[in-house]
């Protein structure tokens, strides 16, 4: 089980510094997510600074073409040495309308065709003919003079992110990973992502564990009462943000909380912050952060995901990093801990 760092996008010499101090701490990668800088120009100036693997999570599809998004992979995969790994995602119908002024229905189905697009343009780079005749994507041109040619590393692996039923059995049948979201817990996990995943895999003729499972986590690690309660009461709202969205209440439900996706809209509405974060008590809260020393926390990330996650992602050791580099520290050990568990 690796253990990476989630980070924004940052000024990209800022971002090779992050690299740099991540791999010297201890991480195993960089989990990427991109909203108002490019997740994949933050991988290439990682790519250039560190060896440290190399994550989008996620980087939005369908404003960018397959061919567009499989040649800056294949870039890259090839820049990093062969440790970066592609995560797409579908993003919200108001962004990709609206922001980005592209279509977005049925995001499902087009995210499942785009990742098989974008490895007909894999195969094409290495020389066998482009011939995708999808419903939304037909690619059937590639001349020598516009392919980047075969590169010496493998394909990079295709992620996708998913979170209800149908997306996880997509996923488990066409990617080579997930980004599982950040609102998970383990009843989620065991409930909707492992049935599900095996499913979709199991149509595809393969196994369950062939699909790479990566999970944020809230972990609120500290060597002190206050360090480690400042860290929960970030969880607690990054747990109420995401929960105000109506197509994550089911996993409070899964947990016996049915109503707080209500709740937390309620307060939303009325621009109470501070009471959203309140729908979010103690008992709720267990099921999404695990708290407490250091060595607790990763004792209790080693219990809760080993034998389903393949990377557990940090949540929060990024933005620590922003404040203070020295704070990797910690969270090298930390990493370090879980890799030997």
């Amino acid at each position: 089980m690796k253990f990476d760092l989630m980070t924004g996008g940052l000024p990209l010499r800022r971002m090779q510094d992050l690299a740099r101090d991540a791999a010297a701490a201890g991480f195993d990668g960089l989990v990427v997510t991109e909203a108002g800088r490019t997740a994949y120009l933050a991988c290439a100036a990682a790519a250039l600074a560190a060896e440290i693997d190399l994550l989008t999570g996620i980087a939005v599809a369908f404003p960018r073409s397959p061919m567009v998004t499989a040649g800056t992979a294949w870039e890259l995969a090839e820049a990093s040495g062969g440790r970066f790994r592609l995560g797409l995602g579908t993003q919200v119908r108001a962004h990709i309308e609206r922001r980005y002024g592209e279509r977005f229905d049925p995001p499902g189905p087009r995210l499942k065709e785009y990742v098989q697009a974008v490895r007909a343009c894999f195969a094409g780079f290495r020389g066998e003919p482009l011939a995708f005749d999808g419903e939304h994507w037909k690619l059937s041109l590639l001349p020598a003079i516009w392919s980047p040619g075969a590169i010496r590393v493998p394909d990079p692996p295709i992620d996708v992110a998913a979170v209800n039923p149908w997306m996880l059995r997509m996923a488990g049948e066409v990617a080579d990973g997930i980004h599982v979201h950040p609102l998970n817990t383990a009843t989620y996990l065991q409930e909707s992502v492992g049935p599900n995943v095996a499913a979709g895999a199991a149509k595809a003729g393969r196994a369950a564990a062939d699909v790479q499972l990566i999970i944020p986590t809230f972990a609120a690690p500290g060597a002190t009462v206050d360090e480690v309660h400042t860290l929960r009461e970030m969880a607690r709202m990054q747990v109420a943000f995401y929960g105000s969205t109506p197509n994550y209440a089911f996993v409070f439900e899964q947990v016996g909380h049915p109503g707080t996706t209500e709740r937390i809209r309620e307060r939303q509405k009325a621009g109470d912050i501070a009471g959203m974060a309140a729908c979010i008590d103690d008992d709720l809260l267990e099921h999404f952060c695990i708290s407490g020393d250091w060595a607790a926390v990763a004792d209790g990330i080693t219990e809760r995901y080993a034998g389903i996650a393949t990377r557990v992602v940090s949540y929060f050791a990024g933005g620590q990093w922003a404040r203070d580099p020295a704070a990797l520290g910690p969270w090298g050990e930390l990493a370090n801990a879980v890799r030997e568990a």
